[in-house]
């Protein structure tokens, strides 16, 4: 391609030689927007939100928290153990699930359909201890690196429980983590064993109603 024009000027100046060729401003303008155009269109689709992912189940509720919020409480089955979690419609919510201590019970009687044997049968066998009414909280103990950690069972209110996660670090105190708790079924059958020794899941033995049928 000629510098110069038959226009007598330089080619890239000229809107009319210019026109369709490499050099034409209004082809780049062009591509960059098409190629802008493209890039959003990905970008939205790779900031959508995406759904949290939900297992195999068993669900007790519905409830509502102190702002009035409905929720259900699901026992899963997820890669890597059991979670017990909160869910309001389709969010899963970032805090220790709080039921009724008698829909654990329920939960955990469940979970036969959805656990494997071995671990269904841990979590039933759990409730089956002598109870006590000395209080207290159901507990489960581990650690997690160079933290202490704790799955614990609490009594909230008169009938409801809280099971969550709770993280010490070397110099600090306990902390509740605000996440459903997510861990081998072992792990909740211990602290549930706990909890229903100390009472925490209902009366002592011999006190408790029997269920309706």
């Amino acid at each position: 391609m000629s510098v110069f024009c038959r226009h007598n000027r330089y080619t890239a100046d000229c809107p009319i030689c210019s026109k369709g060729t490499a050099l034409d401003p209004d082809r780049s303008a062009r591509r960059r927007s098409s190629g802008s155009s493209s890039g959003g269109r990905a970008k939205t689709g790779r900031g959508s939100a995406t759904p949290s992912f939900s297992g195999p189940h068993v669900s007790a509720g519905p409830y509502e928290d102190e702002e009035g919020t409905s929720y259900i409480v699901r026992l899963e089955r997820v890669p890597g153990g059991v979670r017990l979690a909160e869910w309001a419609g389709s969010e899963l919510r970032r805090r220790a699930p709080v039921l009724r201590a008698r829909d654990l019970e329920d939960l955990a009687v469940e979970a036969e359909g959805v656990l494997s044997d071995s671990d269904a049968q841990a979590l039933a066998g759990a409730l089956r201890q002598e109870r006590s009414a000395d209080g207290g909280v159901g507990v489960s103990r581990g650690r997690a690196g160079d933290f202490r950690e704790e799955l614990r069972v609490e009594a909230i209110g008169d009938d409801h429980v809280r099971i969550g996660r709770w993280i010490q670090r070397p110099g600090t105190g306990w902390e509740l983590r605000d996440a459903a708790p997510m861990l081998p079924a072992s792990r909740y059958a211990e602290a549930l064993a706990d909890a229903s020794r100390k009472g925490v899941l209902g009366p002592p033995s011999g006190d408790e109603p029997a269920r309706p049928i």
